[in-house]
């Protein structure tokens, strides 16, 4: 396992952290625990998860449970100090007002239920779910800063913002003398490369961690999905009813995901493993967030998380994504 720097911090994350959104949801706990142990025994020292994720994510309402932490602060009890812990705040926890967003009220009072469902005394990445344009940055990255200063929170980043905002959060964390946002989390995959324009080269020049979800698009670069009608696999997120894994259902991403499996057969490597070295061997991603169901799932990425692709590879693909 592959370790990197946090940003410009001193904190070190293996270069694969584990994705918990399911647990809780699609996952139960007994299965959560098998997956959190695999992969603390295969190095991974990173675990990312959020106030929301749980089965509240799939009702007409979407809302945060808290199930995940719930289910990770039992794992870690004795274990703490083996890992990075990472959650967030800002998405619906109820349909009441004041229940989601980046105001002090709700943050306050989220970091504290997280902090609880945790049971630790402190969260080592703080994260914003999403950008809030109905909160002042100023108000969101004081009370942050405030969280800091009391010792609940080690360092703050952000999750789905674009560069322009984060540039701005930065600005504004100068001007309140205030620690500033150390990492972004957005998605990156082979079919999803939209922060190449300007999420990495900002990454790149301001020493910001990059932590990216999603290097499998959401389960369509595992080769699962046969074609653009045909029915998921009865366990796959399509078949659990996300939406967003049926947004990545279009003719050309089923045509390149071919094109791409064809390239893994030559390396002996699964469609999987291939998308996600692929990330991994882009040199301004700190770490790729895995989702995982089974234990297998981690152990197949942690096998290939040392592969340094040789050059003709890396311009093999890129000959095939020019020509989408």
């Amino acid at each position: 396992m592959r370790y990197k720097q946090l940003g410009s911090t001193g904190v070190e994350v293996s270069a694969l952290c584990l994705g918990t959104m399911a647990f809780g949801r699609w996952i139960d706990e007994d299965a959560s625990v098998s997956i959190l142990e695999t992969a603390l025994s295969q190095g991974i020292n990173f675990i990312d998860t959020a106030n929301y994720y749980g089965k509240g994510q799939d009702e007409e309402f979407p809302y945060g449970t808290g199930a995940s932490e719930e289910i990770i602060g039992k794992f870690l009890k004795g274990k703490r100090d083996q890992v990075i812990l990472a959650t967030k705040v800002g998405l619906p926890t109820g349909r009441g007002r004041n229940q989601s967003g980046l105001s002090r009220t709700h943050i306050m009072k989220e970091v504290d239920a997280s902090l609880r469902r945790l049971q630790t005394d402190y969260i080592d990445l703080y994260q914003v779910h999403h950008f809030d344009p109905n909160t002042p940055l100023e108000e969101t990255l004081s009370t942050l800063n405030d969280l800091i200063r009391q010792g609940k929170v080690r360092y703050i980043g952000c999750s789905n913002f674009a560069a322009w905002q984060i540039a701005k959060s930065h600005t504004v964390s100068e001007k309140i003398n205030g620690d500033k946002f150390i990492s972004v989390q957005p998605p990156y995959n082979l079919l999803q490369r939209d922060i190449e324009k300007e999420i990495l080269p900002f990454a790149e020049s301001e020493g910001t961690g990059v932590i990216v979800y999603s290097p499998m698009a959401r389960g369509l670069l595992s080769g699962k999905y046969t074609g653009l009608h045909d029915a998921p696999p009865p366990e796959s997120r399509a078949a659990h009813g996300e939406a967003k894994i049926r947004e990545l259902f279009t003719a050309r991403n089923f045509e390149l995901v071919g094109q791409l499996k064809v390239i893994a057969e030559k390396y002996n490597v699964s469609l999987s493993q291939f998308a996600l070295s692929w990330v991994l061997n882009e040199k301004t991603v700190t770490s790729a967030i895995i989702g995982a169901s089974k234990d297998y799932h981690v152990t197949a990425a942690v096998e290939i998380s040392d592969w340094q692709w040789p050059e003709e590879l890396r311009e093999e693909v890129d000959e095939v994504l020019r020509s989408f």
